[in-house]
C-alpha cells in the first residue's frame, strides 16, 4: 500500500469515528485532538481483526508518522482538509487545484499531479469560503473570483463554479521564507554577478525600474531580492492588490493593498486609489507589486513628479512589448489622451526595463537588461545594455548562457553622476 494512499484511506475512517460523537463539532482543539487520538487506536484495532495489510502498514509506521496522521485527521475536521496539508508542505512552490478531484503541485520547478482528492466538490467549495475568510475576503456566488494571499505573503487565486467549469479552482503561488536575494539569483544562473552590481547601482542611484516577463517568470521574486539594495534609511510605500513583497531591511516602510467593494458594491480601493494616498505620505520610493490597468498612468505621473526610485513589475513577452502594454494601461486612464502624449509620458518616467523570461528547462533567467532612452520619430527607443545570449554549441536539453553586455554605451548616466556612483559612465570595451 502506497503512503498517500493509506494516508487519504485512513484520515477518512479515523474521521468517520470521530464523528460518531455528535458532540464533537463543541469540543475544543485539545479535546478533540484526545479523541482523534482514541479513535486511531480504536481504528488501528479494527484493522488487526479483519484487514492485515492495514495492520501491519501501522506495524511498520512510527510513532512520528501516526503523529502526522492524527494532524492529518485534525485537519480534516477543524481546517482545510487536504488544503492545509499541502500549505503544510514547504518544499511545495505552486498549488493548483482544478476541482475537488484533480490536485497539482510543483516541486523544484517540476509539476507533478498528487492522487489525494477532496471528499466532494461541496467539500472542497467549503474549504475555500472558509480559507477565503480566515484571509479576510469573501468568495460567493455573487464575488466568485478572489485574489488574496496567506500569512507568509503567498498569493492566493480563488475561482468558483459554474464560471471554473471543472469545480472551484485554487491556485497558490508561495515564496520562500527566509526571502530572496541577488546572490541567491546569482547562484540559481538566473542573473550573472556583473549584472547585479550593475543593478545595484542603479537602485542607489534611484533609476525607475519596470520589471517585465511571462507568467511565471519570477517577476515578484525578482522585486523582492532588487529591493534588497534599497538603502535602509529611506521612506517606502508599496502598493499591491494582494500584499506579497518581502522588504525586509527597510524599517521606514508602509504596506497599502487593495480592497474589493462589498456586497453592495461599495468600499473598493483601487491602485489608482492607493497610488493617489501614497503621493500625500512622502514617500522616497514608490514600490507597484504589479501595474494591471489604468494605475499605470498615476504610476507614470508619480515617477515624473520627483518619486524616482520607483520599481514595479508588469506581463510581457518582451521589453518592447512592455512599452505596448504601458500604453494601452494608460489608454483605460485616460481615453483619448494622444498616443504620442502617453508615449512622452513613458519614455519621461522609466529608465530602465528587465526582462525576465521561463525557459523550456523551466529555468528562469534575467534576458534583457535595457535603458528607456526617449523618444524619437514618435517612438520610444530602446537601447539594450546586457542580453541573453544561449551557448548553442551545448547540446543539452538545459538552457546554458549568460547575460552579455553589448556595445551599446548607456545614454543616461545623469543619476549615476548625482549620486557619485562612476563604475558605469565608460563605454562598455
Amino acid at each position: 500500500m502506497a503512503e498517500r494512499e493509506f494516508f487519504t484511506e485512513e484520515t477518512g475512517k479515523i474521521r468517520d469515528l470521530v464523528f460518531s460523537d455528535p458532540a464533537y463539532s463543541e469540543m475544543s482543539d485539545d479535546d478533540l485532538r484526545d479523541r482523534i487520538a482514541q479513535m486511531l487506536e480504536v481504528r488501528m484495532q479494527q484493522a488487526r481483526v479483519s484487514e492485515p495489510e492495514v495492520a501491519a502498514y501501522y506495524t511498520s509506521i512510527s510513532f512520528k508518522v501516526r503523529n502526522q496522521l492524527s494532524s492529518a485527521v485534525f485537519e480534516s475536521i477543524r481546517g482545510l482538509g487536504i488544503l492545509g496539508q499541502i500549505i503544510a508542505d514547504k518544499s511545495i512552490t505552486e498549488v493548483m487545484i482544478n476541482g475537488y478531484d484533480s490536485i497539482f503541485v510543483e516541486r523544484d520547478g517540476k509539476l507533478t499531479k498528487l492522487p489525494d482528492k477532496f471528499e466532494s466538490q461541496e467539500r472542497l467549495r467549503n474549504i475555500i469560503v472558509k480559507f477565503v475568510q480566515d484571509m479576510g475576503r469573501s468568495v460567493n456566488e455573487s464575488n466568485p473570483i478572489v485574489d488574496t494571499r496567506l500569512a507568509d505573503g503567498s498569493r492566493v487565486n480563488v475561482v468558483l463554479d459554474p464560471i471554473a467549469l471543472n469545480g472551484p479552482i485554487v491556485t497558490i503561488r508561495r515564496f520562500p521564507e527566509e526571502g530572496m536575494t541577488i546572490q541567491k539569483l546569482i547562484n540559481y544562473g538566473s542573473i550573472t554577478p556583473e549584472v547585479a552590481e550593475f543593478l545595484e547601482k542603479l537602485v542607489r542611484a534611484k533609476y525607475n525600474i519596470f520589471i517585465s516577463g511571462g507568467t511565471g517568470s519570477g517577476k515578484t521574486t525578482f522585486l523582492n531580492a532588487l529591493s534588497n539594495y534599497i538603502p535602509s534609511d529611506e521612506r517606502v510605500i508599496t502598493i499591491e492588490d494582494s500584499a506579497e513583497l518581502q522588504i525586509r531591511n527597510v524599517p521606514n516602510l508602509v504596506r497599502l493593498e487593495t480592497r474589493n467593494a462589498n456586497s453592495t458594491g461599495v468600499g473598493g480601493i483601487s491602485m489608482r486609489d492607493l497610488i493617489k494616498s501614497s503621493l500625500r505620505m512622502r514617500p522616497e520610493r514608490i514600490v507597484v507589486g504589479e501595474v494591471r490597468g489604468a494605475e499605470a498612468l498615476d504610476m507614470l505621473q508619480a515617477m515624473n513628479t520627483g518619486h524616482d526610485g520607483s520599481i514595479s513589475t508588469g506581463h510581457a513577452n518582451s521589453a518592447q512589448d512592455m512599452l505596448s502594454r504601458l500604453e494601452t494601461m494608460v489608454l483605460q486612464g485616460a481615453e483619448g489622451l494622444p498616443l504620442e502624449a502617453i508615449r512622452q509620458q513613458i519614455a519621461s518616467a522609466v529608465d530602465i526595463i528587465v526582462h525576465l523570461g521561463r525557459m523550456r528547462d523551466k529555468s528562469r533567467k534575467t534576458l534583457e537588461v535595457t535603458e528607456v532612452v526617449g523618444m524619437e520619430n514618435g517612438k520610444i527607443i530602446l537601447n539594450p545594455l546586457y542580453k541573453f545570449e544561449e551557448d548553442l554549441t551545448v547540446k543539452s536539453s538545459k538552457v546554458v548562457g549568460s547575460l552579455k553586455r553589448t556595445s551599446n554605451p548607456m545614454i543616461h548616466t545623469y543619476k549615476f553622476e548625482a549620486s557619485g556612483i562612476y563604475e558605469f559612465l565608460e563605454d562598455p570595451k
